[in-house]
């Protein structure tokens, strides 16, 4: 089953203007911008056959090339990410089974995320799109809490039933639990991770619907296929060690290159 693997990336973000091309720093002091570290986690997933950048913007479509990506531009129309990896498959001509979203801004995503992801959807029939989520441990889960606190938008978290099958994504912390928890401890919330794996049917549809009540008060762009009863298969993956964040905010920059030191990644 072909997978192509596009990161969408657009310089206008609302809360944090040229995010992709912000610099991050590693173990070894060498210094990449965000792009090229989500399109190098991009590159290392097993399995894939073809990875992308699709932007709108000329400042990141350089930087990408400067890299060494393939770069497909977009219109700066497109509401989202799913939105802009549909109108990339389309320019691409389709052809493939599976399309993931490795969004540009995730980029300590560990490649067994997005191969467990594509795994998950390929033995869900019923399912038209998935999504990777992580249990928090209590030192993850006390950073969201800490973020919502000081009124930042942070992580996402994902409630869903037996079967997998998301229920609901929210930016605030859900199942709301009153218990305190150690940095090690195990916890009730999972942590969404910001990658998607979709039927090209289902993507192709997207961009035709308009945006539900949720998807505007949460500004989450998956809400868009619960609130259309299209089944989102959960995959719950494991850390092994690694520590997930996804680059939000400004400040989010320290607290991932600290990350990057205590994981040794350059």
């Amino acid at each position: 089953m072909p997978v192509l693997v596009v990161i969408p990336a657009r310089y206008a973000s609302t809360r944090y203007p040229g995010k992709p091309l912000v610099a991050l720093t590693g173990a070894g002091g060498t210094s990449k911008s965000l792009i090229q570290r989500s399109w190098e986690a991009a590159s290392a997933v097993n399995g894939v056959d073809r990875v992308v950048v699709a932007t709108d913007d000329d400042r990141i479509r350089s930087a990408a090339e400067a890299f060494g990506a393939e770069v497909v531009m977009t219109a700066e129309t497109c509401a989202n990410g799913t939105e802009r990896c549909a109108e990339a498959l389309e320019n691409l001509g389709g052809g493939y089974d599976i399309v993931v979203n490795l969004q540009g801004d995730a980029p300590l995503t560990p490649h067994w995320f997005v191969e467990d992801l594509v795994t998950g959807l390929q033995n869900d029939p019923m399912a038209e799109v998935a999504t990777p989520v992580l249990r928090c441990d209590g030192r993850a889960l006390n950073g969201l809490l800490d973020d919502r606190k000081a009124g930042r938008v942070g992580g996402t978290t994902a409630v869903f039933t037996k079967d997998r099958h998301a229920l609901y994504f929210s930016k605030e912390v859900v199942p709301f639990t009153s218990k305190t928890y150690g940095d090690s401890d195990e916890t009730p919330v999972f942590h969404h991770v910001g990658v998607y794996a979709y039927r090209p049917s289902a993507l192709a549809a997207y961009p035709k619907w308009d945006a539900g009540p949720l998807e505007g008060l949460e500004g989450l762009e998956q809400l868009r296929f619960l609130e259309r009863g299209r089944p989102v298969l959960c995959v719950e993956v494991e850390a092994r060690g690694r520590q997930f964040w996804e680059l939000n905010n400004p400040e989010d920059v320290p607290r991932i290159e600290a990350m990057m030191a205590e994981m040794d990644m350059q």
